[in-house]
């Protein structure tokens, strides 16, 4: 195991001198430099993109202070390129949960909470979620929503279906969609029952997972304060993953073709491919705009024996440890988190880049005029966060990979699996000193 994550840590580009060490390395190599904009950058698609420029457009309009955006696709590919010529951007607004991964590395620098205006107006459980185990801050609290259950409303009402509110009645109508006619089209079997993006990128299948275990009272690992124990091998472990197992590897297969390695089922939903999606609020408008909204419905997850839970998803914003303009980031964060803008990160032309506002005092079915989101906010009342305050990157791509493999080999041992998958996870939180 040992050797294993040697290779992991080889593979992943884990940098070998500490953070503070890095941090003062990348300060002195750029320090004296020159800039006239501050650089920030976001991993963003062209719609998000373009709504980001207005923000920041509003931004320069009302302090002066010049931005330079840029939206990175392969964020982490990109900023480690970055990493090596020690001239880190001045701003990421990124993931959540590569808090404590650029923390650790250095790459990132801490925040007082107190020491931004409107500090007050973020909610309490959008600073706790941006602590490291230590109890220090290194992000800005931006943007917050939970996984929500799209559903197509046309397809349900014409195969004779009420709303799901469980697992049972979810599966029923996944099955229909995938045995019956649910397009009209006078064709059986030609939909699929859930739209399933199974991508090891980034881990990303551990993500979409997430949602269905924890609605059966099973984890990868339970803790807290920067210790966790593995439990994803536990008894409701084993019954959650043998749930999903029977959905992926029965009769029928609810998923469409490729789910396994598909880095995106959007459009197996937006073009009427596939009748059940788990995702973010991010897809409202183009879902919206592609199936019409007499068609599309959003719903609280149907209930496990556990209840809805669905995974919180929050992006944050970082201050790069190599910037020379200290007081341009302040103000760009105060500025994103004030109502103007999170609003503009609601409304601006595009894609919303803030799917639930941070801010207290703003109300976002009011702010956005559709009353769904009166339901996207009660799915994050009752929504859980994947841990952030350690580094749990490493973990979460074995478990994505774990998971592929299982269901695209669909061979019965569950159990045997998740024993591995377990004691693969212990070494990976071993190493970033997290295991309990």
């Amino acid at each position: 195991m040992k050797q294993h994550i040697a290779e992991k840590q080889r593979q992943t580009g884990r940098l070998k001198c500490s953070g503070t060490v890095l941090a003062t390395l990348l300060a002195t190599t750029t320090a004296g430099y020159a800039q006239e904009a501050l650089e920030v950058w976001s991993r963003s698609g062209p719609q998000a993109a373009a709504t980001y420029e207005a923000v920041f457009e509003a931004f320069t309009e009302k302090t002066g202070i010049p931005v330079e955006y840029l939206t990175a696709l392969q964020f982490d590919t990109q900023l480690q390129a970055r990493v090596a010529a020690r001239d880190l951007p001045d701003v990421l607004i990124y993931d959540q949960s590569s808090m404590a991964a650029y923390a650790n590395a250095g790459w990132i620098l801490p925040i007082d909470p107190t020491s931004l205006a409107g500090h007050d107006e973020v909610s309490d459980v959008s600073w706790d979620s941006v602590r490291m185990a230590d109890g220090s801050t290194y992000g800005v609290p931006f943007s917050q929503h939970a996984q929500i259950t799209f559903v197509r409303k046309d397809w349900r009402e014409n195969l004779g279906f009420d709303v799901p509110t469980t697992h049972e009645e979810l599966i029923a109508l996944a099955t229909a969609f995938a045995t019956g006619d649910p397009d009209g089209n006078g064709v059986d079997g030609d939909t699929y029952g859930m739209a399933v993006p199974g991508t090891t990128n980034r881990g990303f299948f551990a993500w979409w997972m997430f949602s269905y275990l924890a609605q059966q009272g099973a984890h990868y690992v339970e803790g807290g304060d920067g210790k966790y124990e593995v439990t994803i091998n536990n008894p409701e472990g084993v019954a959650a993953v043998e749930w999903l197992y029977d959905a992926f590897c029965g009769d029928p297969n609810l998923a469409q073709p490729g789910a396994m390695t598909n880095a995106s089922a959007t459009p197996f939903f937006a073009e009427g491919q596939a009748g059940i999606y788990q995702t973010g609020p991010y897809a409202i408008t183009s879902f919206t705009d592609k199936i019409g909204a007499e068609n599309l419905e959003i719903i609280i997850a149907p209930a496990g024996s556990a209840g809805s839970t669905t995974l919180t998803e929050r992006t944050s914003i970082y201050f790069g440890s190599t910037t020379t303009m200290p007081e341009a980031q302040k103000a760009l964060a105060e500025f994103l988190i004030s109502e103007e803008g999170q609003t503009l990160g609601m409304t601006a032309p595009g894609q919303p880049v803030v799917r639930l506002p941070v801010n207290v005092n703003l109300n976002a079915a009011e702010i956005y005029g559709d009353e769904r989101f009166v339901t996207v906010a009660e799915q994050l009342e009752m929504s859980e966060l994947m841990p952030s305050d350690i580094d749990f990157t490493a973990a979460r791509l074995e478990i994505a990979e774990t998971f592929q493999t299982l269901f695209s080999q669909c061979n019965d041992d569950v159990v045997e699996q998740l024993d591995v998958l377990a004691g693969l996870i212990a070494d990976e939180l071993d190493a970033v000193n997290a295991l309990k």
